[in-house]
């Protein structure tokens, strides 16, 4: 199931809610022919994609976090570049570098393999600082600069990172102001014993380890999702609710540091792409709830004691949830 290609340059045009929302559903099922009993994470990946925004994906190894970064570039036609995270890793590994070319007798930029649609950064936190700031300005700007030349990346861009949490050796933490441009961080879990055999069962009847996923949309229909997403409406009560709970987060006596302004933005935003999907219109104040966590909690710093206690960010959103009283208004055309 495809949709009409947008031309370079042109803008994408929105498609109906209601249509949008089938092939968000459409496609969620596509990726979980492969991906089994993921579906809560996956909306996620979709909202991030919906709404342009970066996804950290933070769980124990071969849970199907790299399976989900190369579905769903598969089931979009999206192309995709996969950075394996290493200590040794430089910058221009991931950006490209300018090469001599000595038939033109000039240097050429050769992109890197962050010149893709989606970019799964594979075990991030292995990279030391500077490789992975170099990540910081195609992250933001949807650009990359080499050499005093700005050079952009293509539309839609996402970057799909992963990391294990609980192995440290040989690792380097992401800075506070890296995490803060992922739009929505989340953790996939164990499976569970019926999921366990039926990943077992799929791999028997494909008769290979490779996973085949033929393209069911285009990039121009995402373009257009994208901009569907766009149209959902957001009601003065609803935004006022999302500030609330991230100013709740800074004044929380757990935290040395709350979300940031950039929070806002993206409970804001991840809201719009959980309406959708529900294919509405307009975002409710159960939508803000149900992404607060995964859109705040990685934005959070915790008091240092806390911390070494292991107290958890997700912890302080629960709290706040709990005291910023819930709006009741909605869209007066609802």
């Amino acid at each position: 199931m495809t949709g009409t290609s947008t031309s370079p340059g042109t803008d994408p045009t929105p498609l109906p809610v209601g249509e949008a929302a089938t092939l968000c559903g459409v496609l969620l099922d596509h990726i979980e022919t492969v991906v089994v009993g993921k579906r809560p994470s996956l909306e996620l990946v979709v909202s991030g994609l919906l709404a342009s925004g970066h996804v950290l994906l933070e769980d124990l190894p071969g849970l199907g976090k790299t399976l989900i970064a190369r579905s769903l570039g598969d089931a979009t036609a999206l192309s995709v570049g996969r950075v394996q995270f290493t200590p040794d890793l430089m910058p221009a590994d991931v950006t490209g570098s300018l090469l001599y070319d000595q038939s033109r007798r000039d240097f050429e930029f050769r992109p890197g393999p962050v010149f893709n649609n989606i970019v799964l950064a594979d075990e991030i936190n292995r990279a030391p600082p500077k490789t992975q700031a170099a990540l910081l300005e195609a992250m933001q700007e949807r650009q990359v600069t080499v050499d005093g030349t700005s050079h952009p990346l293509p539309r839609p861009f996402i970057v799909l990172a992963t990391q294990n949490p609980i192995e440290f050796e040989g690792t380097y933490p992401l800075p506070e102001a890296q995490i803060d441009r992922f739009l929505l961080k989340t953790s996939l879990g164990l499976p569970t014993p019926a999921e366990d055999a039926e990943i077992i069962r799929r791999r028997l009847e494909r008769g290979t380890d490779d996973t085949l996923l033929g393209p069911i949309v285009d990039v121009g229909t995402i373009l257009s999702l994208q901009a569907t997403m766009e149209t959902i409406t957001v009601s003065d009560p609803v935004i006022t609710y999302c500030v609330a709970l991230v100013h709740a987060t800074r004044s929380a006596p757990e935290t040395q540091a709350g979300a940031s302004p950039r929070g806002v933005d993206a409970l804001v935003k991840a809201s719009r792409a959980r309406a959708l999907l529900a294919g509405r219109d307009y975002v409710t104040p159960d939508d803000v709830k149900a992404i607060a966590q995964p859109a705040l909690a990685h934005r959070i710093v915790m008091r240092p004691e806390l911390w070494v206690r292991g107290v958890q960010p997700a912890i302080v959103i629960d709290h706040c949830l709990d005291s910023v009283p819930t709006p009741s208004t909605l869209p007066t055309n609802q």
